[in-house]
C-alpha cells in the first residue's frame, strides 16, 4: 500500500501465507520475512517499487480510498500464459516491470521497523485491462518446459507442498501499457519515472525445496538473451510530416542466430510479438522525453504537435516485462501553417454612437501575421457577419452606431499560409441616456475612524451602459455641507479619517457619458467609540522567588469613552519576546505569576478591553528568577569505535540546567582493578578524549554538570571496553646455521594487548636498510634457504593482530660459514693467442673467477671428457695443447679451495680448427704493358721485385686480381698462399710474368695548309723517343669516300702533298711508329682526321688558301669537343627531362 504525500511515502508490502519477502538492510545483510505479514517500506521518491514475482504469481495494484495496494497473488486459471497482469487505476506511464525471478531477490528500500505479523485475507478483485494476447507455439513450448521443471523441483524438495500455497507457474507478470495513451505532448515522461524507479527492487519468492538455484540461473540467462534481442531495435523513421501530425515507423528487433545460421529454439525461446513504447521530445536530443504511444504495431501516428517545431523521437522494445535499450533518436521538423484562432476582441472605450475595439495577436505558427479580419453582425442579431475591418492594426473604431444597442463581433488572423479560424463571438453595447437617481446608500460596516457604505445600480439603466457614481458626505456641525468623498464605478466605498462617535450624512448620485442624475435620499451614520489607552507599566510587589513573583499595575488614563471591562496579563519566557502566554484575565489590578523556572528571565505586559475594543500593550516588566544547581546528566556515550589506549566520549547537557547556563562538566573514570575514581576531564565542551588506558580493559565513566550555583549530582555510570591494540615489540630472534646456505630463525610471541597474534612478519636482508619481507604466517620459526656462504645477513621480526602491526624487533646479525667455491658461470675462448699458437692443435680458454665463499681458490680442474683432466693454479685462463685437428671437445671447469672442490660449471663445447690448405696454382690470363691479370685459388698473393723482396698485393675470397701501374718490358715474380679459419698455409713456388713494350702515344690532329690549287702542306707535332727507340710517322690520305692510302712514312713532321684535284675533298690522319731494336715495329693509334675542302670558284684567287685554312680550323674546332664536355651535355639533358617530368606529375597528378 502507498500512503502519504510529499517526496517520501510509506509502502506496505503484503506477504501471504507460505510466501517470503527478502530485503537488504543498511548493514548489507539479507533478511527473509515469512508470511503472513505486512512489511512497511520507505519510498524515497514516492513511486511504487518494481515487484519481482516468482513463477506462478502475478502482481496487481488496487486503489481504495486513495491508498494503492500492491498484491502478489497466485495466477488465476483464466489467465492465459503470456498474458500481462491487469493494472487497476494506474496512469498510462506507471509500469511495474517484472523480470525473471532470481534466487536472491532483494529490496533496496530501507526498512523502517520490524514487520508486524498481521495476516489479512486475500481479497478478490475484478480484472480490467486490455484483452490478453495469445502466445505463439514457441512460447507455449517454453511455458510447458518450465512448468515441468518447477513440478520436478517441488517433488524433490524433501517435503510436500506448503499449505495454502498457489500452484507453481513459470509465468512472469507485468503491468501492460494502458490502451488510452494519447499521442500528444500532454502526457508525463514515462522514461523519467522508469529511470527513477529502476534502482529499487522488491522481491517476493516462493518457499521451495533444494535445487532451485540452477533453474533460476537458467531463467536469468533467458532474460539476458531476451534483453539483448530487445536492444537491437533500429532508429525509427518519420514520414508524412504535417503541421500538427506525423507518422513514425520502425523495424522489429532481429532474432539471435547460431553460428550455423539456425535460430535457437530449445535453449532460448524468442517471442514473435513485441510491444513498443514511443517517446518524443521538443526540447532537444538530450531533453525531456514524453511517452506518446505504447502498443504492438510497427508504426504510430503522432498528433497534436506544434507547427514549425523541432522534435526528436525514439523507440523502446518491451517483451515479457523486459525493456530493451532506447533506440537512436530521429529528428524531424513540423511544417508551418495558418495562425491559431485569436481571442475575442475587447471593448477599450465607447459612447452612444462609437465603440473602440482592441485585440492581442495569436500564435503565428511559424509565419508572421500579415492582416486581421474583423467582422460584425451590424446589430441585426441574425447571425450573419460582414467584414468591417481588414488590416495589420490591433485596434479599430466602429462609428455611426445606435445608442444602447448590442453588436456582435468576431476576429480572425491571416499569414502567408492562410487565415485562422474565427474567434468566439463577443457582444458589446453602446451607451444610453442619463441614469435615474439611485436608492439611498446603506451601511455595510462601521469603525472608529471609518464607515463602509454601499449602494445599488439604478434599475432603469441597461447592463451594458457604463455608469459611474459620486458619493457625498456631510459632517455634523462642520458647516461645509455635502462634499464628494468617492467618484468611480464601484458600488461600495470605505470613507476613512473620521472622528470617533460622530454623526455623518451620506448621499449618492449616478452619471454616464450623457449626464448626471439627481442625488439619492440622505443616510445618517455614527462612528464607533475608540479603544482605551494602555495601562501603566507593571511593578513587583514583594520578593522574587525561584518559581513565582507578584505584580501590580494602574488603570489607563484614557478609557476611549467606555468603561474598562477586564485586564489581560501576558507572560513571555526569555528576553526575545517572541512567544507570549496568557496568565490572567479579569477586573483586578494585581496578579501572582506561578510555575516559573529558576534562573530564567521573564517579561510581563498588560492590556485592557472595553466596548471600544482592546487597548495598546503596556510597557514590559523584566523579571529574573534566582538559579539553582543543574540536574543530573545522561551517562556519557562512546563516539566511534574504542581505540586501544584511547576512547572518545560525548554527552548532552542536563535536561534541567537550574536556571543558569552550564559552564563546566566533570568526567570521572574508575579502572578495572580498583573502585577509586579519578577525574580525567573538566571543561565546557560536550566531548572529550580519554587517553592513557590499557587495551582490552573495561572502564566505568560518570559525569556531572555545574553552573554558577555549583555542581549537580553525578550521572549513572557507563562501562566501556577499550579496543584491542597492536602487539608489543618482539624480542630479538634467534638464528641457527644448519649449513652454509641455510639458516633457521626462531622467535617468541610478544604481549598481544587484547587480541591474539594472528601473524608474524620476518624481514631478511644483507644490510639493515635493505631488508625485505621473506615470511608472513603464524609459525614461530622459519628456515631461510639459498643463502650465500661466508656472508653477513640481518633479520628482524614483528607481530600482527586484528588491531594492527606491532613494532619490529631489534635487527640481528647472522654470519654464514665458509664453503667450497661456487660454480664457474662464464667460459670464453681466447681471442688473442700467444706466440706459436696453433688453432688446429690448441684451445685457449678464459673464465670469470667464481665466488670463493670465504676461502681463497687454490686451483682449477679442467675436464676434457675422455682425456686426462688438467689441473692448473689459481689463474683465469689456460691454453690446452696437443689436441687433434678439427675435433670437438666438451669442456667443464671446477674450482678448488681449502674446503674442497666446488661444483663443475656447465658443459661448453669447443672445436679445434682444421689444418691450413695447400697453395693453389697461379696463372696469367691477360697482360698489357702496364697491367697483368692473374688467376688462382684462395689466399693472398705477394709480388717480388728484382731485389727479391715480396709485398702483399691482395687478400680476399676472389680468384682473380689485376696488377696495375707496372713498367713495360719488365719481369715480375709472384707467389701465392691459401688460408682459412685454421690459419695460413705454405707459400707456392715462385711464378715469373713479364710485361710487353708499350706502343707510341696518339698524335694530335695535323694541320693542313693549301699551297696552291693542286698541292697542300700537312704538318704535325713530334713525339719524344721511347727508351732510346726512334719514332717515325705514317701519313694517310683519303680522297672523297675512297679508302685511306699511305702518303708518307718517315721521321719528318711535315709533308707536301701534290697532284690534288680541285673538285675533291681530302682527309688526312697521322700515326706514330716505334722502331724497336730487337722486336718488330709498334704502331700507335691514328690522330683525329683533318679535312681539306675542295677548291670553289671564288672571285679572288688569293682567298683560296685562306678559305682552306679556315675550313681546316672549323673542322678542327667542330672536332675539338672532349669526352668531359660530351658527358656534361648528356647530364644537362637528363636534368632538364627530369624537371619536366616532375612538373607534369605535380600539375596533373597531385593537383
Amino acid at each position: 500500500m502507498v500512503n502519504g504525500e510529499g517526496p517520501q511515502q510509506v509502502i506496505l508490502v503484503q506477504v501471504n501465507p507460505g510466501e517470503s519477502f527478502t530485503i537488504r538492510r543498511e548493514d548489507g545483510q539479507f533478511q527473509c520475512i515469512p508470511g503472513p505479514a505486512q512489511v512497511p517500506m520507505m519510498s524515497p521518491n514516492g513511486s511504487v517499487p518494481p515487484i519481482y514475482v516468482p513463477p506462478g504469481y502475478v502482481s496487481q495494484i488496487i486503489e481504495e480510498n486513495g491508498v494503492r495496494r500492491v498484491l502478489v497473488l497466485p495466477q488465476q486459471p483464466e489467465f492465459h500464459p503470456g498474458a500481462p497482469s491487469p493494472l487497476h487505476h494506474a496512469p498510462p506511464h506507471a509500469h511495474l516491470p517484472a523480470f525473471i525471478p532470481h534466487p536472491a531477490m532483494i529490496s533496496q528500500y530501507i526498512s523502517q521497523y520490524n514487520p508486524a505479523h498481521i495476516y489479512s485475507e486475500q481479497e478478490s478483485h475484478t480484472q480490467h485491462g486490455r484483452p490478453f494476447v495469445h502466445r505463439d507455439d514457441r512460447t507455449s513450448k517454453t511455458y510447458e518446459r518450465l512448468q515441468k521443471k518447477l513440478k520436478d523441483r517441488q517433488g524433490g524438495g524433501g517435503g510436500g507442498p506448503v499449505k495454502d500455497s498457489p500452484p507453481p507457474s513459470p509465468q512472469k507478470s507485468c503491468a501492460s501499457p494502458s490502451a488510452d495513451v494519447h499521442n500528444g505532448l500532454s502526457g508525463k515522461a514515462a522514461d523519467t519515472e522508469q529511470a527513477q524507479s529502476s534502482q529499487a527492487v522488491a522481491g517476493v519468492e516462493r518457499q521451495m525445496g533444494p535445487g532451485k538455484n540452477g533453474d533460476s540461473e537458467e531463467l536469468d540467462e533467458e532474460a539476458k538473451a531476451l534483453l539483448a534481442l530487445l536492444s537491437t531495435i533500429s532508429k525509427p523513421e518519420v514520414s508524412d510530416i504535417q503541421a500538427r501530425a506525423a507518422v513514425v515507423s520502425w523495424s522489429a528487433p532481429t532474432k539471435p542466430e547460431k553460428e550455423n545460421g539456425s535460430v535457437e529454439e530449445e535453449q532460448q525461446s524468442v517471442p514473435e510479438a513485441f510491444s513498443y513504447e514511443v517517446s518524443i521530445s521538443f526540447s532537444g536530443k538530450d531533453g525531456k522525453y514524453t511517452s506518446v504511444y505504447c502498443g504492438e504495431e510497427l508504426s504510430a501516428h503522432l498528433e497534436d504537435l506544434r507547427p514549425a517545431t523541432d522534435y526528436h523521437v525514439r523507440v523502446q522494445a518491451i517483451c515479457n516485462c523486459l525493456h530493451g535499450s532506447l533506440s537512436e533518436a530521429a529528428s524531424f521538423t513540423t511544417l508551418t501553417c495558418e495562425p491559431d484562432a485569436p481571442n475575442p476582441p475587447r471593448k477599450a472605450s465607447g459612447t452612444k454612437n462609437t465603440l473602440v475595439l482592441q485585440w492581442k495577436p495569436p500564435c503565428d505558427n511559424g509565419s508572421k501575421i500579415q492582416n486581421y479580419v474583423l467582422q460584425w453582425d451590424e446589430g441585426k442579431g441574425t447571425g450573419t457577419f460582414e467584414q468591417c475591418y481588414y488590416g495589420p492594426q490591433k485596434q479599430y473604431r466602429v462609428i455611426k452606431l445606435s445608442p444602447a444597442s448590442r453588436y456582435s463581433f468576431r476576429l480572425a488572423a491571416k499569414n502567408d499560409m492562410g487565415a485562422s479560424e474565427f474567434s468566439e463571438v463577443v457582444d458589446l453595447f453602446t451607451s444610453c441616456s442619463v441614469p435615474q437617481p439611485p436608492f439611498p446608500p446603506e451601511l455595510e460596516k462601521a469603525g472608529v475612524t471609518w464607515l463602509c457604505v454601499k449602494w445599488q445600480r439604478p434599475q432603469s439603466s441597461p447592463k451594458e451602459d457604463d455608469i459611474y457614481y459620486i458619493l457625498e458626505m456631510e459632517e455634523e456641525g462642520s458647516g461645509y455641507g455635502f462634499q464628494p468623498s468617492y467618484d468611480g464605478e464601484e458600488l461600495s466605498c470605505t470613507v476613512r479619517n473620521l472622528h470617533r462617535s460622530t454623526k455623518y450624512k451620506f448621499r449618492v448620485a449616478a452619471y454616464n457619458s450623457e449626464g448626471k442624475s439627481n442625488p439619492s435620499p440622505v443616510l445618517e451614520l455614527i462612528t464607533k467609540p475608540d479603544s482605551p489607552g494602555f495601562p501603566s507599566r507593571p511593578s513587583i510587589r514583594g520578593r522574587v522567588l525561584p518559581n513565582s513573583f507578584k505584580m501590580a499595575w494602574e488603570p489607563p488614563k484614557d478609557n476611549g469613552g467606555a468603561e474598562v471591562t477586564k485586564y489581560v496579563v501576558e507572560l513571555s519566557e526569555g528576553l526575545s519576546g517572541v512567544s507570549w502566554e496568557l496568565v490572567y484575565s479579569g477586573p483586578a489590578t494585581e496578579h501572582v505569576c506561578e510555575g516559573l523556572k529558576p534562573g530564567c528571565s521573564y517579561q510581563s505586559r498588560v492590556y485592557c478591553m472595553s466596548e471600544g475594543g482592546q487597548s495598546p500593550l503596556s510597557e514590559t516588566l523584566q523579571v529574573q528568577t534566582p538559579a539553582v544547581p543543574p540536574g543530573p546528566c545522561q551517562p556519557p556515550r562512546l563516539v566511534g569505535k574504542p581505540k586501544a589506549r584511547e576512547v572518545q566520549l560525548r554527552w548532552g547537557p542536563p535536561q534541567v540546567d537550574g536556571g543558569s547556563p552550564v559552564s563546566c562538566y566533570s568526567v570521572e573514570v574508575s579502572g578495572p582493578a580498583s573502585e577509586e575514581s579519578r577525574e580525567v576531564y573538566q571543561g565546557s565542551e560536550l566531548d572529550c578524549s580519554v587517553s592513557g588506558l590499557l587495551p582490552g580493559k573495561t572502564y566505568s565513566f560518570r559525569l556531572k554538570a555545574a553552573n554558577k550555583a555549583g555542581f549537580g549530582p553525578f550521572s549513572e555510570r557507563c562501562e566501556i571496553t577499550t579496543g584491542p591494540g597492536a602487539p608489543e615489540q618482539c624480542k630479538a630472534p634467534l638464528t641457527t646455521c644448519k649449513s652454509p646456505s641455510c639458516v633457521v630463525v626462531c622467535w617468541e610471541t610478544p604481549a598481544s594487548n587484547g587480541a591474539p597474534v594472528t601473524e608474524f612478519r620476518l624481514e631478511w636482508g644483507a644490510a639493515e636498510g635493505t631488508m625485505q619481507l621473506c615470511y608472513s604466517g603464524p609459525a614461530l620459526s622459519h628456515e631461510m634457504k639459498g643463502l650465500l656462504p661466508a656472508t653477513s645477513y640481518f633479520c628482524r621480526v614483528q607481530a600482527v593482530n586484528v588491531a594492527g602491526v606491532g613494532p619490529f624487533s631489534e635487527a640481528v646479525l647472522c654470519q654464514t660459514p665458509c664453503s667450497v667455491p661456487a660454480a664457474i658461470t662464464n667460459i670464453y675462448q681466447q681471442q688473442q693467442h700467444p706466440p706459436f699458437y696453433s688453432p688446429s692443435t690448441c684451445l685457449g680458454l678464459s673464465w670469470d673467477p667464481p665466488c670463493h665463499h670465504g676461502s681463497p681458490i687454490t686451483s682449477y680442474l679442467i675436464d676434457l671428457g675422455e682425456r686426462q683432466p688438467v689441473v692448473i693454479g689459481p689463474v683465469s685462463k689456460h691454453v690446452i695443447q696437443n689436441l687433434q685437428p678439427d675435433t670437438s671437445y666438451r669442456i667443464r671447469i671446477q674450482a678448488l679451495n681449502s674446503l674442497g672442490a666446488g661444483p663443475f660449471s656447465h658443459m661448453v663445447k669447443m672445436k679445434t680448427k682444421p689444418l691450413p690448405p695447400q697453395p693453389p696454382r697461379l696463372e696469367c690470363t691477360a697482360f698489357s704493358h702496364q697491367t697483368l691479370r692473374l688467376k688462382w685459388g684462395d689466399g693472398p698473393t705477394k709480388m717480388g721485385d728484382r731485389s727479391g723482396r715480396f709485398v702483399s698485393l691482395y687478400k680476399g675470397p676472389c680468384h682473380t686480381h689485376k696488377v696495375q701501374r707496372l713498367n713495360e718490358s719488365t719481369s715480375y715474380t709472384f707467389r701465392i698462399q691459401a688460408f682459412n679459419e685454421a690459419g695460413e698455409g705454405p707459400f707456392s713456388t715462385v711464378y715469373t710474368f713479364s710485361t710487353p713494350r708499350s706502343p707510341p702515344a696518339p698524335v694530335k690532329a695535323p694541320k693542313v695548309e693549301r699551297v696552291d690549287d693542286s698541292s697542300c702542306e700537312v704538318t704535325w707535332e713530334a713525339l719524344p723517343p721511347m727508351k732510346g727507340d726512334p719514332i717515325i710517322y705514317t701519313l694517310q690520305c683519303m680522297m672523297g669516300n675512297s679508302d685511306y692510302k699511305q702518303a708518307y712514312k718517315g721521321p719528318s713532321t711535315s709533308f707536301l702533298v701534290h697532284n690534288l684535284q680541285p673538285s675533291s675533298d681530302y682527309r688526312f690522319r697521322v700515326c706514330a711508329i716505334r722502331q724497336c731494336q730487337d722486336a718488330p715495329e709498334l704502331s700507335g693509334p691514328y690522330s683525329p682526321t683533318v679535312t681539306l675542302s675542295s677548291q670553289r670558284s671564288d672571285p679572288a684567287g688569293g682567298g683560296t688558301a685562306a678559305g682552306s685554312r679556315a675550313g681546316s680550323e672549323a673542322s678542327r674546332s667542330r672536332r675539338s669537343l672532349t669526352d668531359e664536355q660530351c658527358a656534361f651535355l648528356i647530364l644537362m639533358l637528363f636534368a632538364i627531362i627530369a624537371i619536366l617530368i616532375a612538373f607534369v606529375i605535380q600539375y596533373f597528378v597531385i593537383k
